[in-house]
């Protein structure tokens, strides 16, 4: 069986394409400008899904993020990439798909020295069963309310991932989001 190479989207400064890579090589020091997505998923009571991030994984291993993050394949809708990974990582079928941060990126470095640098649209979706996670992607996972976390991330950000954090912070700036008093 040939194993399938899975490409990222490599991007100018002005977020269009330039070409493609590996994914197994993107990630690294000198990490080139990349298209990435985060989702948020909600279920029915309107807590998050907050995932743990494997201790297999190169860049953050064992930190706490949101829903679940990927790369869409060369020419992949958004929508579409965002509904593979949900499957992939987590076995879940999502609903609702919404676009929330069109612009957002990052760039951050972990303590090992492996720095992200993507252009990340952020979204939403829905789904109402428990995620059945794939042990080399998700080691932990709970559904919160949006004020623990908030609450969470403010008293200890070190403890999630940088993008997070980021990401939070642009959703309560754009409305989408409101911060709750401690």
């Amino acid at each position: 069986m040939t194993a399938i190479i899975e490409e990222v989207v490599l991007l100018d400064e002005n977020n269009k394409p330039v070409g493609v890579i590996e994914k197994a090589r993107v990630h690294h020091q000198q990490t080139p400008l990349h298209l990435a997505f985060s989702c948020y998923i909600l279920n029915d009571k309107g807590q998050i899904l907050l995932t743990r991030r494997s201790l297999n994984k190169k860049a953050w291993p064992g930190v706490w993020t949101n829903s679940v993050c990927g790369h869409p394949l060369p020419g992949e809708p958004m929508a579409a990439a965002v509904t593979r990974r949900c499957q992939y990582e987590l076995g879940l079928q999502v609903q609702k798909i919404e676009m929330l941060l069109p612009e957002f990126s990052y760039v951050a470095q972990d303590a090992s020295g492996i720095m992200e640098n993507e252009f990340c649209p952020v979204f939403k979706a829905y789904c109402q069963t428990p995620p059945a996670p794939l042990a080399d992607e998700v080691m932990d996972w709970h559904w919160v309310n949006l004020s623990d976390l908030l609450l969470a991330v403010s008293a200890t950000p070190w403890a999630f991932s940088p993008w997070m954090v980021a990401q939070l912070k642009a959703l309560e700036e754009a409305g989408h989001i409101e911060a709750q008093a401690a």
